[in-house]
């Protein structure tokens, strides 16, 4: 057998490199890169490796372990999942602060690699810089935080543990149903450590995307379901982008005109005025969706996890039938459906051969048809603004973004109301317009996304929309955006302050404390110059007063070629009234505070009424 004598480091650049999937029946590498920030744990080993690599594995230098895993997960989301990247880190606080966005991708399902170094497995010059001490456990080492997040874990305390590692990890990164981070915590003394590695390991390898049929008994129980049903509603999911559904779920929609609700993950599975689409559904959806839901008799889930926003806390459809269409079938049996497990385009074209003769009843398509109307007019009046206006609502700005905008745009975002307004809100157009991590509302992932999606989409304008307290939170990805070429729009609204759980806080009885500025406990509040900022990070940046001013700052922003931020301060308070569903936020049984007794009172109610029987 052959070998070639390559250290730990080497070998596992040499078989990254080597893996190989299909996009639009092109070979292309399925790891378009590797994001590192190097230090003791990394820099020898891993470092000396991917500079040998050179653009068989290119390497991007980042500003913080959390944002460039955030853009590699929103490359991967962006590409629905069909290529990936790896993210290294040294060892300590460069490995846990990548912890925070391997959750994030495990709850939204997407895949990365981690390679973060460890400890020496020789424990030789033990405790090693940055090296925590369990004393109860010896083998325990701060990258244990990532089991929880990781799909798949793995530690290298042997150069040939890679033959088994990489593969498996390999292996979960491309399964449609087990997708999501893999870690392998990589020791630094064996990734200089050499080893005779058989060549045939460094043969390109292909993955195929997997597609699983749906068990026939299933299938024929769902097609059953639907024939009997009087008001079914389909509820398109993420799985619906990551099988490259779309087309299949339009052409289900039209020979049937089952009407079409989407979660935040699936938005964007139909054009947004496709006849069968109510829009966003749940506790951030639509009058006409969650009329819908409420109505129907049978809910056919495709590609969903079924999270609490969607649901409505379990109360928005507690009375229909349920259906689950999954590719995972801890998805599909969730909430007590009737699974169907199996790959999303599978089971939406043969539904289409199943039900060929067989139609929506009329009054339900005319209700339908009425109740998206009437929703498509309280789009229209809630982003409307007058070109005057100061202090707008989100809603107001997300009109003028979408209306300075191209057809093909992408928009990203992830925390406070942001998301909420957007899935009621935002018009998508193409697959991949709408990219907003709503799963683990991850604030600071929305301009290290941005820079992600960008990398992924590079002919189309990515606008990033975010919240001030976001922008604090994480923003120096913004300047390797600058430094890398790739253009983002930035739009921040400045409420000073959380206003999105301002909001909330209220809503529950409570008083306005520590979520806006002028509420937090302060000596004197900060007038943060949010343009000024971006433009040391080299950025171009304008803040604007006004709605109008905002539309003629987008348009010198998609006429820059280099990324451009612009602020606008807007409302804390105000927000979207049409739509929406109720959310179960626990609010205190006993407090001094009237206001919260009363909220206690709404809430008591409202528990009940979803235990009502229907």
């Amino acid at each position: 057998m052959a070998t070639i004598r390559l250290t730990a480091a080497q070998a596992t650049v040499r078989w990254l490199s080597a893996q190989r999937v299909d996009v639009d029946g092109v070979a292309v590498p399925y790891f378009a890169g590797a994001w590192a920030i190097f230090g003791h744990g990394n820099v020898a080993g891993l470092g000396e490796a991917l500079h040998a690599a050179g653009d068989a594995l290119p390497t991007w230098r980042a500003h913080n372990e959390q944002a460039m895993a955030h853009a590699a997960i929103a490359y991967a989301k962006q590409l629905r999942r069909q290529r990936a990247m790896v993210c290294t880190s040294s060892i300590g606080p460069g490995a846990t602060n990548m912890v925070t966005a391997a959750a994030l991708a495990h709850v939204n399902r997407l895949p990365v690699l981690f390679l973060p170094g460890d400890v020496y497995a020789s424990r030789r010059p033990d405790p090693v810089l940055q090296q925590i001490e369990a004393f109860a456990d010896a083998t325990v080492s701060a990258n244990d935080c990532f089991r929880p997040v990781s799909r798949y874990f793995d530690r290298i305390q042997r150069p040939e543990q890679l033959l088994d590692a990489l593969p498996r990890a390999m292996a979960v990164l491309r399964d449609p149903a087990a997708c999501g981070p893999a870690t392998l915590a990589f020791c630094q003394d064996v990734q200089a450590q050499a080893f005779d590695y058989p060549l045939a390991f460094f043969e390109p390898s292909a993955w195929p995307l997997r597609r699983t049929p749906a068990d026939a008994t299933e299938l024929e129980a769902l097609v059953a379901a639907i024939r009997h049903a009087r008001r079914p509603l389909l509820v398109a999911g993420g799985g619906v982008a990551y099988a490259q559904a779309e087309v299949a779920l339009a052409a289900l929609a039209e020979s049937t005109g089952l009407p079409v609700a989407e979660t935040q993950a699936g938005k964007g599975a139909l054009h947004w005025n496709h006849p069968c689409n109510l829009g966003a559904i749940g506790v951030t959806g639509s009058s006409a969706a969650n009329a819908a839901a409420q109505a129907a008799d049978l809910v056919i889930g495709i590609g969903t996890r079924l999270q609490d926003f969607t649901t409505g806390s379990r109360s928005l459809f507690a009375q229909a039938r349920l259906f689950q269409v999954n590719v995972q079938a801890s998805d599909a049996h969730k909430h007590g459906a009737q699974p169907v497990v199996g790959d999303a385009r599978l089971v939406l074209e043969a539904l289409r051969k199943r039900l060929d003769d067989w139609r929506v009843p009329p009054e339900a398509q005319r209700e339908d048809g009425a109740a998206i109307a009437a929703w498509h007019a309280a789009v229209d009046a809630a982003v409307a603004g007058d070109p005057g206006t100061t202090l707008p609502s989100d809603a107001q700005v997300i009109g003028a973004v979408q209306a300075a905008m191209p057809e093909d745009a992408v928009v990203v975002a992830a925390a406070g109301g942001l998301p909420g307004e957007l899935h009621k809100l935002w018009r998508t157009s193409q697959p991949g317009g709408y990219h907003v991590e709503y799963g683990y509302s991850c604030m600071g992932y929305e301009i290290a996304g941005a820079l992600g999606a960008k990398m992924a989409a590079p002919t189309r304008e990515v606008v990033a929309m975010l919240g001030d307290g976001s922008y604090l939170m994480l923003n120096s990805e913004l300047a390797i955006s600058v430094m890398l070429g790739h253009k983002i729009i930035v739009v921040l609204l400045d409420n000073r302050g959380f206003g999105c759980i301002d909001r909330l806080q209220h809503a529950t009885g409570g008083a306005g404390f520590n979520n806006l500025l002028a509420d937090s406990r302060h000596a004197a509040l900060p007038e943060i110059d949010f343009a000024a900022h971006a433009r040391s990070l080299g950025a171009e940046a304008e803040q604007v007063d006004t709605l109008g001013e905002l539309g003629a700052a987008l348009a010198r922003a998609r006429a820059s070629s280099r990324s451009h931020v612009v602020v606008i301060r807007t409302d804390p308070r105000a927000s979207t009234g049409a739509g929406g569903a109720w959310w179960d936020v626990a609010v205190p049984e006993v407090s001094g505070r009237p206001e919260v007794t009363s909220a206690r009172r709404a809430y008591e109610t409202r528990l009940r009424k979803r235990e009502e029987p229907r």
